[in-house]
């Protein structure tokens, strides 16, 4: 009788304790061979920080006028904010165009915005806006050039209250494109003074 005693003890010590450490716990135990998986508390703590999807991302079309899948987020944002000055600029250049890149210059005072629109079938037409922003007289001058020394470039220059263009290249994959706002032509200080390459797409 003592020897069987001394044996059962401590495994009904063992099964006590477990038994206190899961009520302790806030779980029942489990019988043997139910036991159920539980999610992951690390995983659920790593879907509380995720960031919140940008909106704009998922924006394809704004008042009708399609949007580049290549289309920066600075463009979609334009766009969406901006969705009337998107569709008059569109209708500037014409149909068949979809919003290929927008920019704010010099920055987020955005006393202009560049506007550049592709049409993805033949003539493969590039089409640029300057839109003036600033709603006052202004010299401003918007040139597009192909990336061939050999074509010339597409200019429109004078004093705008609204907008420079539109001006347009035939096969204009790659442009290079000029903004230029100032007070006054001779002014030896630009407001805006931009250039970059239309992506290739």
């Amino acid at each position: 009788m003592i020897g069987r005693l001394a044996r059962s003890r401590p495994g009904r010590v063992a099964v006590g304790i477990a038994a206190i450490g899961f009520l302790a716990a806030g779980y029942a135990s489990p019988a043997a061979g139910q036991e159920s998986d539980k999610p992951s508390t690390v995983a659920a703590a790593g879907s509380l920080i995720d960031p919140p999807k940008d909106p704009a991302a998922s924006i394809t079309s704004v008042e009708g006028v399609p949007i580049a899948p290549t289309a920066t987020t600075e463009t979609r944002e334009i766009a969406a904010s901006s969705s009337q000055a998107v569709q008059t600029t569109s209708n500037l250049c014409g149909s068949g165009y979809y919003l290929q890149y927008a920019e704010r210059l010099p920055d987020e005072r955005r006393w202009g915005t560049l506007y550049t629109y592709q049409r993805n079938y033949e003539p493969f037409e590039t089409c640029a806006v300057f839109d003036n922003n600033l709603a006052t007289r202004k010299y401003m001058k918007l040139k597009l050039c192909p990336n061939s020394l050999s074509k010339p470039c597409s200019v429109d220059e004078g004093y705008f209250t609204q907008y420079a263009g539109p001006v347009r290249l035939k096969d204009g994959w790659c442009s290079r494109v000029y903004g230029i706002m100032k007070d006054y032509k001779s002014s030896s200080t630009a407001l805006i003074d931009r250039a970059w390459t239309i992506r290739c797409n």
